[in-house]
């Protein structure tokens, strides 16, 4: 039983960073922008945090730190993407390869270390416990003690749902995603509406990385983001940009990460359980794609 919660809570702890880009990524997803630097922006987040925590010595600086490393990423992304009409797909390229080697360059420069950087200078987030909750047998050690955004990403999905759905902006937002020169016909800037999409992204993806850095662990390493931006991705496609089924899938994902850590110390080699949530994300894929093709098959069928 000991085993099965510690599986669960650490399913938790993984599947944040993870729902926390997810939910970023599906403004751009619904803005019809290929976002494929989410990996880049959580990278460049996860850095910015543990130099923020590291020389303000607060918590709360590292954070907005994180999140000013992403808005930062997703200003460059937007104005080559919007602005200068380059290919999504290599500037999102571009980018991750720009946070990844501009942080291991930064880490080795300003920090003097290789590798990881720790110090019992950087301020992790703080843990809360839930009252009542904490006390329950089983269910207190799962849902309690929890850096504080474990819990507003949950908040958030539930906030990126309505905003997505319900408002105004949304509406407008889905129908540049449709049709961008007839949102343009009617006097709204599609352009304009889609620099805000990889704005509000990069603002997630850099809280998720602030997490990575500051929450889930209190250290940088070298490309720590260590492909989920790319899980992310995955998410929102099989999810079609829904917050709802991101927050479901994001705690798919946290499972199968979960149950890869437990096997660690068993006899299966390590690098095979660090492959299980990729793993799941590609089979998950697959089965994805060959719905897709049968259902497009079925539509395609002549009738007589």
């Amino acid at each position: 039983m000991h085993l099965m919660v510690e599986m669960i809570r650490s399913s938790i702890l993984s599947a944040t960073p993870v729902l926390l880009a997810g939910l970023g990524g599906a403004y751009t997803f619904h803005a019809n922008v290929f976002n494929i630097a989410m990996e880049g922006m959580m990278l460049i987040g996860a850095f910015t945090a543990v130099a923020g925590s590291y020389f303000s010595g607060s918590w709360i600086m590292g954070v907005l730190s994180g999140i000013a490393g992403g808005l930062v990423a997703a200003l460059i992304f937007a104005i080559f993407v919007v602005s200068l009409k380059t290919d999504e797909f290599v500037t999102g390229t571009a980018l991750n390869m720009l946070a990844l080697g501009g942080t291991t360059y930064s880490l080795r420069q300003l920090f003097h270390v290789k590798g990881a950087f720790m110090s019992h200078a950087i301020q992790s987030m703080p843990r809360w416990n839930i009252p009542l909750i904490s006390r329950i047998p089983h269910l207190g050690p799962i849902l309690s003690g929890h850096p504080f955004i474990v819990y507003a990403s949950i908040l958030l999905a539930f906030v990126v749902e309505w905003h997505i759905f319900g408002t105004r902006y949304g509406l407008r937002l889905r129908a540049v995603g449709e049709d961008a020169r007839a949102v343009d016909s009617v006097g709204v800037s599609s352009d304009r509406i889609k620099a805000q999409a990889i704005i509000a992204s990069g603002v997630l993806c850099g809280l998720a990385g602030a997490y990575l850095s500051l929450g889930y662990v209190t250290l940088f390493s070298e490309n720590m983001s260590n492909g989920r931006g790319w899980i992310a991705l995955a998410v929102i496609i099989l999810t079609r940009g829904r917050p709802m089924g991101l927050l479901l899938m994001s705690l798919v994902f946290g499972l199968f990460d979960g149950l890869g850590l437990s096997l660690q110390g068993t006899i299966i080699p390590p690098q095979f359980t660090q492959m299980v949530p990729y793993i799941a994300t590609i089979v998950a894929l697959y089965f994805y794609s060959r719905e897709k093709r049968s259902a497009r098959g079925g539509k395609e069928t002549p009738t007589t």
